[in-house]
């Protein structure tokens, strides 16, 4: 007897056990557990931790709540700009309602697979390619919107969506590569040429402050000629000085007001010897003499003499403005004479005869 009841003790024991060990199921802290009573949803969700279910008569299902990174395939489709690219993404999700995500829809992935990639043609082909490479941010929000509506009846919530690569083809890609080599000319011409204007704005004030010291433009020479020498790879030549430069730039000047003219020599060169290097102004009225020679300064010392005679004959070695040619050699009187007969003019014009025309040579 007491065998018997050892042996169904031990018997029922270990159907317990069998029992607690069918019945008893542990959910993870990600997951979230469904009971199926006899094919009917229970309302109770599974939380995390140990629990039990009736063996035979209960199924449970757990779901995972975790985010869920799913990438979507590469899709080609045509731009509204006609041009053809492939476009991959990537979709993130998760569940938020267990029992929806296993009761309305029989895969949840594959169908968030489905609906991102339908979405993401849809979305190539309502774009343009400028968008697709400029404006990313922009068709994420859009596509993430497309996926999302339907999405949410299945329990699963669209987290995030990124557009991953665009891939173009070649002949795009060298025409895009011209393109931007273009616009990069364009704005590398568009410097330079505002360098070069502020740098002659700059220049033509340096050359108002160099013209008011002329040793500024030579000592602007030297420094250049100091940094071309710096090279040594170049040979410089100066043929001539710098102030023979500065001595023809002041012989084209003008000459101020009252400077003699080249023709006429005053009282200290005469005393010095020295001539008149060309022809003089004719002074009419110069009594006695028919026409004269230059004087010498050393007997006379006296101003300008004239080189023409009194009655307006041009005087000896001297063309003839008249057209007549050089006119008569001296006729009579001397240095002396002459000399005296200036001296006369200046002390009294009034004895002079009046001015005739031209003797005949």
């Amino acid at each position: 007897m007491v065998e018997e009841l050892v042996v169904a003790g031990v018997a029922a024991a270990s159907v317990c056990v069998v029992y607690v060990a069918a019945a008893a199921k542990v959910v993870k802290q990600y997951e979230r557990g469904i009971v199926f009573r006899l094919g009917r949803l229970r309302n109770q969700i599974r939380q995390p931790g140990f629990t039990m279910i009736v063996p035979g008569v209960d199924r449970l299902r757990k779901v995972n709540m975790q985010i869920v990174t799913l990438p979507i395939p590469a899709q080609e489709g045509i731009t509204r700009d006609n041009v053809t690219v492939r476009v991959d993404a990537v979709v993130y999700f998760r569940v938020i309602d267990p029992a929806n995500a296993v009761i309305e829809v029989e895969d949840y992935r594959f169908a968030v697979s489905q609906m991102a990639q339908t979405s993401l043609r849809s979305i190539i082909g309502k774009s343009d390619l400028d968008d697709l490479l400029c404006n990313r941010e922009k068709l994420n929000q859009g596509l993430e919107l497309m996926i999302d509506s339907p999405a949410v009846g299945w329990g699963v919530q669209v987290d995030r969506v990124e557009i991953k690569d665009v891939s173009l083809p070649e002949a795009m890609k060298r025409s895009m590569a011209r393109q931007a080599e273009a616009d990069r000319e364009r704005r590398a011409r568009v410097i330079n040429a505002d360098a070069e204007l502020q740098a002659s704005v700059k220049l033509s004030e340096a050359a108002k402050e160099m013209s008011k010291q002329p040793a500024a433009l030579q000592l602007r020479l030297l420094q250049t000629v100091v940094a071309v020498a710096a090279e040594k790879n170049s040979t410089l030549v100066l043929p001539f000085p710098v102030e023979l430069l500065r001595f023809l730039e002041r012989a084209q000047q003008p000459g101020p007001a009252g400077t003699l003219p080249p023709h006429t020599h005053t009282a200290d060169q005469a005393a010095q010897g020295q001539t008149a290097p060309g022809p003089a102004t004719p002074e009419p009225g110069t009594p006695e003499l028919a026409s004269a020679q230059p004087v010498d300064g050393r007997a006379a010392g006296v101003e300008p003499v004239p080189e023409r005679s009194a009655l307006g004959a041009p005087a000896q070695g001297w063309p003839d403005p008249d057209g007549g040619g050089q006119g008569p050699e001296v006729a009579s009187g001397s240095v002396e004479a002459l000399a005296e007969a200036r001296v006369q003019e200046r002390r009294d014009p009034s004895r002079l005869p009046p001015a005739g025309p031209p003797a005949a040579a």
